[in-house]
């Protein structure tokens, strides 16, 4: 007992002595634990909350749009195998009039049954009530549309409702399972402001639209063991006479499909991110315990000869090692749980659920407490390993003194540039040149995780300059109704303020390739299109085919297709025909993943004559919100969309989530950035200062002994940057691979700006560090230096 209160003695002033080396690697250690336990917690609260919020209100497994049927097919919906329940509904779409706001806006309105909740889809009240039983004018709003406007229970809006207007009051306020990543259909991401969902009595909804007795979509929710591919296989036989548009399970709902999509990218960040700290840390606990061993060969010597065995030995230094990582991992739960309430408060404004649940697991702190642990002893193992097999004889006696000899620079003819303390700092970094590496490569890899903290802000931006800037060039974009004949542009070209009209054509179909399907839109361009291009590899435009359908490069690996093949087109809408289409080549896109045709050929193959979706119009920035409200009044006209409103919203939507988390990182990349550089510093002045004290008491002036020490640190950080630019490029690159899907790829792009603040925040690091050595060299006692043995 006794001799293991004197090791615990020893542990204490070790560390006490150490304390800026041990603290570095804590907060390095620290940052790791807080990027696991942040990103898991978040991404856990995240699955917790979806999987409470669906089963409390009954969101739907299998969805359906069609264009009109009779509600006595609803019995052969319900006798499907596999089918657990069937709720039939009416959706529409409808202009909306918001008091003060001057942009058009639109909604889609959903009916529920009179004055009731539905059986599924069910609504959460946040404010207000249900419409009443008899009610013709009643709705419930969705709250981000609310909250956007500032409206409540008993506001009143205007509406066109099939080409009707009406004034619709808001009686209630509330969400749906259905639509908790609230977006218009067609976009890429929300607009709240534009963009509403409004839950309506069935009644008037349908006798508004012609649909008494009738429904165009239906929801169902499935038996346990149902397979949902055979139940969307029965339901879309059943309504295929009806105009069906192709079933699908709720994994391809869009809301679904976006907030699935958000989390697997938490997951890709929670599986990548803390390893890197954490092998960063390993590798600063092996410096740091290999340097303290050295240092202490004679003490561990004198243990072994009064009887203490090998394992007390690495006992002892592996208890001062868990010492340190305990500490890191409890400061690094309690910033993670700061920095997931952060994150969760920054998803929440964007998917809308009306709880969220958060909480620190248990089996989250275990596990990051398991991993601190696990890292640090991983990385003092070599070290720990060599204390506790050090021979007691071989251990009493020092180190041979290392051999100096000319640097390779200096052999060069170098040398009469070199002054004394400059050839100095050569031949000790040319000696100790595996140390000095493992000191770059840890330098390098503060560079690497500073390059990925802004990579996103980057990549957003390049996003919105391809998409908005060389693709989707038209101020102003026009859906009509129904498919119309191209006559109906020249009431648009008719508008003073248009200066340019392009017309299209959208079909929504499902491309098939053997035993690959996606289901997805065609869209129809006039050939040599100003206003919507289609890119290629080079960012230039693609001339379309006379025939044949270009692709989203992302379709080409998806549906395992190559130029000069064909893929099957099942269409979804009019008549339903099955084409097989040559495939004439790929498109870059980075949003979203679609087929461009001319709009003459998509015509002719669907026997449809000269049938357009809409326009692509070209106007001033000043003229565009006045041309906009007037096109929404046109009865034709199912929806008005500006490119303007567009690229604020991908801003809002994106920049919102880019800012926390290229925040924390940042936070992050900084702590390693000076936990790296300050130990290989701290490290370099602890093995050094006899030699130092010397050069001091043969007549070296301070500044000349501190340029020794602090021209080491200035050459290791400025070799580290280029491979540090290297490696930060590495990890982008497995960054934008783990998060492509169809709803959006990252492409690798880094900015100057990026590179530059990732040399300007290591630099910053070393500068710091070089103020805190001078601290310490000053402090330097030369008696007390040179007493040390060597």
């Amino acid at each position: 007992m006794r001799g293991a209160s004197a090791l615990r003695r020893k542990a204490l002033r070790d560390l006490w002595n150490l304390r800026g080396p041990m603290l570095a690697i804590a907060l390095v250690l620290a940052s790791g634990v807080a990027a696991y336990v942040g990103l898991n917690t978040t991404h856990t609260g995240l699955e917790r909350t979806r999987d409470t919020f669906y089963r409390d209100y009954r969101f739907a497994d299998v969805f359906v749009s069609l264009k009109r049927a009779p509600e006595t097919v609803t019995s052969r919906l319900a006798a499907i195998p596999g089918v657990a329940s069937a709720r039939t509904r009416v959706v529409a779409r409808a202009n909306l009039e918001v008091p003060g706001f001057p942009e058009p806006a639109t909604a889609q309105l959903v009916s529920i049954p009179d004055g009731r909740q539905p059986g599924l889809n069910r609504l959460y009240l946040s404010q207000g009530r249900l419409p009443r039983t008899a009610a013709t004018d009643e709705v419930v709003v969705s709250q981000s549309f609310a909250e956007a406007h500032g409206l409540s229970p008993g506001a009143t809006l205007g509406a066109i409702i099939n080409g009707r207007r009406q004034p619709l009051r808001v009686v209630g306020i509330g969400l749906s399972p259905e639509h908790i990543y609230q977006i218009r259909p067609g976009d890429i991401l929300p607009d709240f402001e534009r963009y509403a969902v409004m839950w309506m009595n069935r009644t008037p909804l349908a006798t508004a639209y012609d649909m008494d007795g009738a429904f165009n979509s239906a929801v169902f929710t499935l038996t346990a063991g149902a397979e949902a591919a055979a139940v969307v296989d029965r339901v879309d036989a059943v309504v295929d006479r009806y105009g069906g548009l192709g079933a699908h399970p709720r994994a391809d709902q869009i809301s679904n499909r976006y907030l699935a999509n958000e989390m697997h990218e938490l997951g890709v960040l929670t599986r990548t991110i803390p390893l890197v700290f954490l092998a960063v840390a390993a590798f600063l606990l092996n410096v740091v315990v290999h340097r303290l061993v050295r240092n202490q060969r004679e003490q561990i010597g004198i243990l072994k000869a009064f009887g203490y065995r090998d394992v007390t030995i690495a006992m002892h230094y592996a208890s001062m090692i868990l010492a340190v990582a305990m500490v890191a991992a409890a400061l690094g739960i309690a910033l993670g749980g700061w920095m997931s309430h952060g994150m969760s408060t920054a998803y929440q404004g964007i998917f809308r659920f009306p709880f969220f649940i958060h909480r620190l697991d248990p089996a989250t702190a275990v596990i990051a407490v398991a991993a601190t642990a696990g890292a640090a002893l991983a990385g003092a193992l070599g070290a720990v390993r060599a204390a506790a097999r050090l021979p007691p004889a071989e251990a009493m006696r020092p180190e041979p003194p290392p051999t100096y000899r000319a640097s390779l620079l200096e052999r060069s003819g170098l040398r009469r540039l070199l002054d004394q303390p400059t050839r100095m700092v050569v031949r000790h970094l040319a000696r100790n040149g595996g140390k000095s590496a493992l000191s770059v490569l840890g330098i390098a890899a503060a560079v690497g995780i500073m390059m990925l903290s802004r990579f996103g802000t980057d990549a957003i931006d390049y996003m919105l300059d391809i998409q908005f800037g060389l693709a989707q060039r038209e101020d102003v974009t026009a859906t009509f109704t129904e498919p119309t004949d191209h006559d109906a542009l020249y009431s648009l070209a008719a508008d003073p303020a248009v200066g340019f009209v392009e017309p299209f054509r959208a079909i929504s179909v499902e491309l098939v390739n053997g035993r690959h399907r996606y289901r997805t839109s065609i869209l129809g361009l006039t050939p040599g299109s100003r206003l919507h291009r289609v890119l290629d590899d080079t960012l230039h435009p693609l001339r379309l085919p006379r025939d044949g359908v270009i692709l989203t490069d992302y379709l080409r690996e998806h549906l395992a297709l190559s130029t000069g093949g064909s893929v099957r087109v099942r269409v979804l809408e009019g008549a339903r025909p099955v084409l097989d289409i040559p495939v004439a080549g790929f498109a870059r896109e980075y949003l979203g993943a679609q087929g461009y045709m001319r709009l003459d050929a998509l015509n002719r193959r669907l026997d449809e004559g000269r049938a357009v979706s809409g326009a692509y119009l070209a106007t001033g920035p000043e003229t565009a919100t006045a041309l906009a409200r007037r096109l929404q009044l046109m009865p034709r006209v199912a929806g008005v969309g500006l490119r303007r409103r567009s690229i604020e919203s991908f801003d809002e939507s994106m920049g919102r989530i880019m800012a926390v988390f290229t925040l924390i990182s940042s936070a992050l990349a900084g702590s390693i950035a000076f936990g790296v550089v300050y130990n290989s510093a701290r490290i370099a002045l602890s093995e050094r200062s006899r030699e130092l004290a010397s050069l001091r008491v043969l007549g070296y002036s301070r500044g000349e002994v501190a340029y020794i020490i602090l021209a080491e640190l200035i050459v290791l950080t400025l070799a580290a940057i280029p491979p540090g630019f290297l490696m930060g490029a590495g990890l982008c690159w497995l960054l934008a691979r783990g998060f492509n899907s169809d709803l959006y790829r990252i492409p690798l792009v880094i900015g100057p700006v990026t590179y530059g603040l990732a040399a300007a925040t290591v630099l910053a690091a070393a500068a710091l560090s070089a103020v805190l050595i001078l601290f310490r060299l000053n402090r330097l006692s030369l008696v007390a230096a040179l007493k040390t043995r060597e």
